[in-house]
Order: C-alpha cells, then sequence, then structure tokens
C-alpha cells in the first residue's frame, strides 16, 4: 500500500517518538512503517521495500549499531539516520565513520528533521531497497528465477512478455506457490514500478470490511466512520492493485468490482461524487474460477474482466529439480537476517527435501527451513530438525508412496489431491485448524475456507480424544 521510494523505516522503542516521527513525516508527503527495535526492522525489512531508515541508536534488543552492521551486509546503498540523545554523540560520530549518512539529537527540531530528509533522498535518488523484490524494474526474484524447471522458465518469458504491457492479470496456482510474488515482479517490471503497489487481502478481510478498505468511505456514512477515508483502489492510483484471493469476494463486491474495471472510476461510501482511478489490476487465487463461473457462485463477466492474460504459477512438486536451490537461498538468507553463521543442508537433508510432496509448497518449504535452522546444531542441519509431516502410506491402486505428488500422478484432480494434502494435515494436527495451517503454509481463514469448500467433516473433540481398543 506504500509508494517504495517515499517509504520511511522508522526504527525506536519509544512510544512518543514513533508518534512525533509518524505525524511529522507523513504531513510531508511520506509513507512511515514503525519498527520497535532492530529484529522487528529487519523481518520488515524482509517484506517492504523502504527508501531511508531513521534509527534510535540505543535500544533492547538488537540496537541501531547492531541494526547498521546488519543492513551494510544486505542493503549497503540504504541510507540510516540516526537518532541519539545529546550526550551520547560520540555514539552518533562512530555510526557515521561506520557508514550512516547523518544523525539528530533528541529532542529534534521538526523542519530540520524534513531537511535532512529532503537531503538524504535526494542523494540517494529516491530509490526502493531491499523488500520482497527490491526496487525498479532489475528487481531482485529472491531466488524465484534461480531454476532448472521448464515450466518455471516458461512461466518467467511470460512475466517479462506481460509486465510492460498495461494489461490486467490473474493469477492461478495452489496457496503457498509465490503468486504474491509474482504480482511484485509484475509490478516491478513495468512503466507503473515508481508507483504504489497496493496489495488486498480478500480472503482475510471480513466481507463487511472489504467495500470500506477498497472504496473507501465519506464521514458519517456509518457508525465509526469519523474521518473521510480513501480506499485501496485510490491509493493504487497510477499503480498497481493486487487482489489476492479474488475467489473470495461475495456477489455483491463482485457487481461493485465489476463497474470499476468496465469504467475506472469509484464512488465512496456515502458519497455521491465519482473518482477516477488509473491502475493495473492483477488478481490471484488458488480456486478453480473457472468451474466457480460454471457453479454460477462468479460471474462470467469479471472473470472475462480478470483474466485478459492467465499465468499458471507451477507448484513446488512439479518443479522438485529447484528445491535445492531454494532451500539453499532460505537458509542463506535466515542465517543472514539472524545474524547466525552459515548452515549446511545435509546430503540426509536435501534428500528428505526431495521426497516430501509440499502441500503447502514455497512457502511451506521457507517455514520449515527457518524452523529446522532454529533448531539445528553444530551448524548442521539434519532431516529430524526440519518439522515436515511424514508422507502418506500408499493408498490401494495407487502404487507405492502415495504423498500428494503420486496421487496427482496416478489421475487424481487438482481439487481432489488439494483436499488429501489437508486432510493429511489435519489429522496430524489432531483436527486443529490452527494447528494444521502452519503444516500447509496457509493462513487460517484460508484454511477454514478450503475446509468448506471441500466439504471435510471436522470431528468433534470428543471424537477426537477416543482411542482406538486393542
Amino acid at each position: 500500500m506504500t509508494s517504495p521510494g517515499k517509504t520511511i523505516l522508522v526504527v525506536d522503542d519509544d512510544p512518543h517518538i514513533q508518534e512525533v516521527l509518524e505525524v511529522r513525516l507523513s504531513s510531508a508527503g511520506y509513507e512511515v512503517i514503525i519498527a520497535t527495535d532492530g529484529r522487528e526492522a529487519l523481518d520488515i525489512l524482509a517484506q517492504n521495500p523502504v527508501a531511508l531508515v531513521i534509527s534510535d541508536i540505543r535500544m533492547p534488543g538488537l540496537d541501531g549499531l547492531e541494526l547498521q552492521a546488519r543492513l551494510e551486509k544486505i542493503a549497503p546503498k540504504l541510507p540510516i539516520i540516526f537518532l541519539t540523545a545529546f550526550g551520547n554523540i560520540q555514539d552518533a560520530v562512530q555510526a557515521i565513520k561506520s557508514g550512516a549518512v547523518d544523525y539528530l539529537t533528541k529532542p529534534f527540531d521538526g523542519q530540520e528533521l524534513l531537511a535532512k530528509v529532503k537531503s538524504v533522498l535526494a542523494k540517494a535518488g529516491g530509490g526502493a531497497h531491499l523488500g520482497p523484490e527490491g526496487s525498479g524494474p532489475q528487481a531482485s526474484d529472491g531466488g524465484m528465477w534461480d531454476t532448472q524447471s521448464p515450466k518455471m522458465r516458461e512461466m518467467a518469458a511470460v512475466v517479462d512478455k506481460v509486465a510492460p504491457r498495461d494489461v490486467n492479470v490473474l493469477l492461478l496456482g495452489e496457496s503457498g506457490t509465490g503468486k504474491e510474488r509474482i504480482a511484485h515482479l509484475l509490478h516491478a517490471k513495468s512503466p507503473r514500478h515508481v508507483h504504489p503497489l497496493v496489495i488486498v487481502d480478500c480472503g482475510s478481510t471480513p466481507a463487511s470490511l472489504l467495500e470500506s478498505e477498497l472504496f473507501g468511505h465519506v464521514k458519517g456514512s456509518f457508525t465509526h466512520a469519523v474521518r473521510d477515508k480513501k480506499g485501496l483502489i485510490e491509493e493504487a492510483n497510477k499503480g498497481t492493485l493486487f487482489l489476492d484471493e479474488i475467489g473470495n469476494i461475495s456477489n455483491e463486491m463482485q457487481v461493485r468490482l465489476l463497474r470499476f474495471l468496465e469504467n475506472r472510476k469509484i464512488r465512496r461510501i456515502g458519497d455521491t461524487r465519482e473518482i477516477s482511478v488509473d491502475c493495473r489490476v492483477i488478481a490471484a487465487t488458488n480456486a478453480d474460477l473457472a468451474q466457480d463461473v460454471a457453479d454460477g457462485s462468479f460471474r462470467e463477466d469479471l472473470y472475462y474482466r480478470l483474466r485478459v492474460v492467465t499465468i499458471n504459477v507451477p507448484n513446488l512438486r512439479e518443479r522438485k529439480e529447484d528445491i535445492p536451490s531454494l532451500a539453499a537461498h532460505f537458509a542463506e538468507s535466515f542465517c543472514l537476517s539472524q545474524g547466525m553463521d552459515p548452515v549446511v543442508l545435509t546430503p540426509q537433508t536435501q534428500d528428505t527435501l526431495m521426497r516430501y510432496d509440499w502441500p503447502g509448497n514455497i512457502r511451506e518449504l521457507k517455514n520449515a527451513i527457518e524452523a529446522g535452522i532454529v533448531l539445528c546444531k553444530d551448524g548442521q542441519l539434519l532431516p529430524e530438525d526440519l518439522q515436515i509431516a511424514p508422507a502418506a502410506p500408499a493408498r490401494s491402486g495407487q502404487g507405492q508412496g502415495g504423498g500428494l505428488g503420486n496421487g496427482q500422478a496416478h489421475g487424481l484432480s487438482l481439487d481432489e489431491s488439494e483436499k488429501q494434502a489437508i486432510i493429511r494435515a489435519l489429522e496430524q494436527a489432531n483436527w486443529v485448524q490452527k494447528d494444521a495451517a502452519p503444516l500447509l503454509g496457509v493462513s487460517r481463514r484460508a484454511l477454514n475456507y478450503k475446509i468448506q469448500k471441500y466439504e471435510i467433516e471436522i470431528p468433534t473433540r470428543r471424537a477426537r480424544n477416543v482411542k482406538p481398543q486393542n
């Protein structure tokens, strides 16, 4: 929802300083993200491109100087302005020698702050650094395009061809395959990359709030509407609007979205004026929208508006040759962000990764690697550190090794394969949805949606606790 070239990360554990900086910077037109310490800042930077960091020096946990040392390794061009108390100026001087661009003493003057920010961003060229896809058309792919898979190479060629063209794109693929990352790449490689990429998670936003979130509202239009609010569609003006899990929106929202796509105008809730919005729309879903259209649960006219170009994102089972490079990338990135020594993935671990079916796809692989690194010893990641669900035993008529990938190889539909993966995860988690969701690498809301879609019956708590008799 932010414009990367004008996004500033504020790192400070003092709520008062956070508030002052946010008000000052926001009033000058900057987007502000808040972190309370260096560790949280690194987590934020892994997901959000920013143009500048303003950080306190002395904080509990990972302090400003340690944060600077980490950023020197992973984002050496990211400018940092330090905040320091008058009595600790020597810390700021040392930080300047180590690469910081400037410092301010507390309490600071608001005009001086804005002047320094403007000067630093001008010298830096206003570019964004870090984030899921870096900045601009030559964005980093986070290891995604380091591929041996023919399907991924075909998809990469389509992305490169479609990105510069101002057409709507529909991304289809299972949960965890990297659809949001593809959306970032499409935006980063497009002429609109200097404007915002606004992400809307239609799957996790309650239907009662989605209309207000997308279209905005005017003061007094409903209870608690205490001021005018710009909607996310309007926020995406000149940029890109990414509608994730588009298959989850209500019939009413489908009508409103279709109207916007037809005339590129919106009307805030409670307003009589129409506002023109120029944005590219990228939508994504793990549902079978064509089938939903046939069933009557998704509008056919909206479907065709969204799918000017359709990109099918392969699941990890279809590109197992990429697992070693992806695992190595996730391990290296995690160790670097945590300030840990590199971890070795043993041959046995590599073999385990290759034999597993990854129902949660890349997201599950990433989570398994990071959790395994936390648990491993002596700098070696062993199979028992991974905490992945064991492969399901072979079923009658399916040959040997009946994991999810094998099931597909024997003619199961995509929906049936996904349903089996969900049931397997639920069984391992004793049918507790909040415990099963991480095993699949999806949110609890997304899992609940799938359970309803596939009409999976959840045993009662009492039935779960009844142990079979010998």
